[in-house]
């Protein structure tokens, strides 16, 4: 039997399937050989797409730690003014109190410069100093002073004109005519002269005059001779100011020398 050749459509399909199949076989191929390409790429492109994720973090968190910084170099700035001005309230305060304490220093000088003077003053509140004394006479038998010695008595205050604080002692004398009982009264009669004349024509307080008669008993002279009995014929005013500060010094007698009879 006689094989018969195969049609030409038949030849043309065989061939048109081999070329298919052919053509398959290569896509697969190439599928095959591109798809780790392309899983590399999209690899790529993920990690690209995180980088540019982590870049845009990266720049919010570095702008973050700008705006930090910043915000820290103000607190900075303001803690080193804050710093500035405690420094110079602080030189302040120690000048203000090296200034009190000067003054606490001349305070506490000066409370015992006044306690001691207080002191002073207080031990010496009964430390009277003779300041001046002055003699009246008187004739005999007389207690009456003349104009002469209403004078003297004058100048003698004139001593004491501006005293607060004094005391005045007068003592009346005789000369040792007569007895002794005329004596003392006379010489009392010439005290009172005195203390009437300070307290009542002087405006003297009587508060501040202590009084005395002592008759013939301190002669300031022998008593034989006119001059000797006209010495004793006298009375005595001494004048004394308070030395709270014990440095007042004696001041001179404005007594004259007694004239002879």
């Amino acid at each position: 039997m006689l094989l018969r050749k195969p049609a030409p459509v038949i030849l043309g399909a065989i061939a048109t399937l081999s070329l298919f199949t052919g053509a398959c076989a290569t896509k697969k191929h190439v599928r095959e050989a591109v798809a780790p390409v392309q899983n590399q790429v999209n690899e790529v492109g993920k990690k690209t797409d995180q980088n540019t994720t982590a870049i845009g973090d990266l720049d919010r968190n570095v702008a973050k730690v700008d705006e930090k910084a910043m915000e820290a170099d103000r607190k900075a700035g303001a803690a080193g003014e804050s710093a500035r001005q405690a420094n110079t309230a602080a030189g302040q305060a120690q000048t203000t109190a090296n200034s009190a304490n000067t003054l606490a220093q001349q305070s506490m000088t000066r409370a015992n410069q006044v306690e001691s003077s207080l002191t002073n003053t207080i031990n010496n509140l009964d430390n009277y100093k003779l300041a001046t004394t002055e003699k009246v006479y008187f004739k005999v038998n007389h207690s009456e002073l003349t104009d002469e010695e209403k004078a003297k008595l004058d100048a003698a205050l004139q001593n004491v004109a501006s005293a607060k604080n004094y005391v005045i002692e007068v003592e009346g004398f005789t000369d040792r005519t007569g007895s002794k009982a005329l004596n003392l009264d006379l010489s009392r009669k010439r005290a009172e002269s005195v203390v009437r004349y300070l307290t009542v024509d002087k405006n003297i307080p009587l508060r501040k005059i202590h009084d005395v008669g002592v008759g013939a008993d301190f002669p300031n002279a022998v008593n034989k001779t006119k001059a000797d009995r006209k010495e004793n014929r006298r009375v005595d005013i001494k004048i004394f100011t308070l030395d709270a500060a014990g440095t007042t010094a004696r001041m001179q007698s404005s007594s004259p020398t007694p004239s002879q009879e």
